[in-house]
């Protein structure tokens, strides 16, 4: 039989009950039927797959990632106080070492300070006129019915709130950027719920009954935008510290002046290309640790977007401050109650309600520390070598 009709193999699904250890097996045997792959390691897991709705579907087994513990951290934050031991899944060799170095520099210098600025979560329908006049003056109308559609927005959730709605125009399109604060949840099904019920109201009550399209692509799930970068998505997050020179020598072997003049090349370099962040690599230690405790790892995409402002001081001191635009992390709801994930956080004092914006200054934190040893290694010239001793595991 050719491969152009030979008939599609379904993936086994128990219509009464998918989530049980004898459907995730019978799923590996159709793997190995239809692969010759044996899911030996697959198949090793230690938590019961009746907790797995709502994270996954054709649940087979499980991807084990290697977890290592960096630390201890001080920071010193609105939310975050104290010294925390960060639990990073990875399979890159030399970051979580990388890191554990950061982390030491900071506390030896008395810690990192944390601060949650800002934090919006967003769904951007778009709304679609015959002409420009017309758009506009729908815009008008949004205005001047805030309140009521608020209200609406609202009765589809008891946690996340309507703050405000940016509107941009283009030719006879109305976009509309509703900006919702979300609890402890990172929020992006939520406002979508939400902002559906908006706009089901507005095309209920406007005179002109508009059409509308729920997500207009400015609210960019999931992809780098500069209009997070300056109005946020998810937790605007600062982290800074004063770095001590002769701490700095002792652990990293370079000095803040070094440190300086390497950070006027680095930010030359960025802006010549565009870069969405003109530091070091804040994706690596994000991403370890959301692998870890349950994030949503493709908010990656937005949350890796930072900012780095540093000073050089009088007394020869360094002024180092990392600014993460559109941090999106969540202590409640989606993969952080799962069996490891939710250990993770417990490591942090992190998992639950009232936990967010700890964990985002925690993240922050986390990040400044690989910027500072990173960028240290690459001046001292170790950054090769350190990997040759780390980084592999090939012949």
């Amino acid at each position: 039989m050719s491969s152009e009709s030979k008939p599609r193999a379904k993936i086994p699904r128990n219509k009464d009950n998918d989530y049980t250890r004898d459907a995730a097996a019978a799923r590996r045997e159709f793997v190995r039927e239809q692969t010759g792959a044996t899911l030996e390691h697959v198949g090793s897991y230690s938590f019961d797959p009746s907790m797995l709705p709502g994270n996954i579907e054709n649940f087979t087994g499980v991807a084990q990632v290697p977890l290592g513990l960096a630390g201890p951290l001080r920071i010193n934050g609105e939310h975050a106080r104290g010294d925390f031991y960060i639990p990073m899944a990875t399979s890159e060799g030399t970051l979580v070492a990388s890191y554990n170095r950061g982390m030491r520099l900071l506390s030896e210098c008395g810690g990192v300070k944390t601060t949650v600025v800002e934090q919006f979560m967003q769904r951007s329908p778009v709304f679609i006129f015959d002409d420009a006049l017309t758009a506009r003056e729908f815009g008008d109308w949004i205005t001047a019915h805030f309140d009521a559609i608020k209200a609406a927005a609202e009765t589809t959730t008891s946690v996340g709130k309507l703050q405000h709605i940016g509107q941009y125009a283009i030719g006879p399109l109305r976009y509309l950027r509703f900006n919702y604060s979300t609890g402890d949840a990172a929020g992006q099904n939520m406002v979508s719920k939400a902002t559906l019920a908006a706009c089901e109201w507005i095309v209920r009550t406007h005179p002109d009954k508009p059409r509308y399209v729920l997500s207009g692509n400015i609210d960019t799930d999931k992809k780098h935008s500069q209009i997070n970068t300056l109005l946020t998505r998810g937790k605007r997050v600062v982290a800074e510290a004063v770095i001590k020179n002769d701490v700095l020598k002792s652990l990293m072997g370079v000095s803040t002046q070094d440190l300086f003049r390497m950070r006027q090349i680095s930010q030359a370099g960025a802006f010549m290309v565009g870069s969405a962040n003109n530091g070091a690599h804040a994706a690596n230690g994000l991403t370890a640790m959301f692998i870890a405790t349950g994030q949503d790892v493709a908010n990656i995409a937005e949350s890796h977007a930072a900012t780095t402002y540093s000073q050089l001081l009088d007394n020869g001191d360094y002024y180092w401050s990392i600014t993460l635009t559109s941090l999106i992390v969540a202590t409640y709801g989606g993969g952080t109650g799962l069996a490891t994930q939710k250990e993770c956080l417990d490591i942090l004092g992190c998992y639950g309600k009232g936990k967010a914006d700890k964990f985002a200054e925690i993240c922050a934190g986390v990040v400044l520390a690989g910027e500072t040893s990173l960028s240290s290694a690459v001046l001292a010239g170790d950054w090769v070598s350190s990997h040759d001793q780390f980084g592999r595991n090939r012949p």
